[in-house]
């Protein structure tokens, strides 16, 4: 009686998503842009998410670079808008007054 090992199977290789299917990242990419129009700071946290999904899969994701742009410089001109209007009220605050 032989002890004889059965052969290992050879690994299989990756099967390829269907074509017609998004890659990963891709609609969450889409959604941090429109997002990141509306409420700057949380689309540009969701399109740098989505950024790095599809970095880790290899995969370009136009959307997505374009909700971190666009949230990036609407976050950075709301603040200056913020700032700016700040500024605005301090000055106005003082314009009633008559030193008397």
């Amino acid at each position: 009686m032989t002890d004889a090992t059965p052969a290992p199977t050879p690994a299989s290789a990756p099967v390829p998503a269907p074509a017609g299917t998004d890659f990963p990242g891709k609609t969450l990419g889409i959604v941090g842009l429109i997002v990141a129009i509306f409420f700057n700071l949380i689309g540009l946290i969701i399109s740098v998410i989505a950024l790095n999904q599809s970095k880790a899969a290899g995969f370009k994701n136009t959307p997505a670079l374009a909700g971190i742009i666009v949230g990036a410089v609407l976050l950075v001109l709301t603040i200056i808008g913020y700032i700016a209007l700040g500024a605005l009220t301090a000055a106005a605050g003082g314009l009633g007054t008559t030193g008397y």
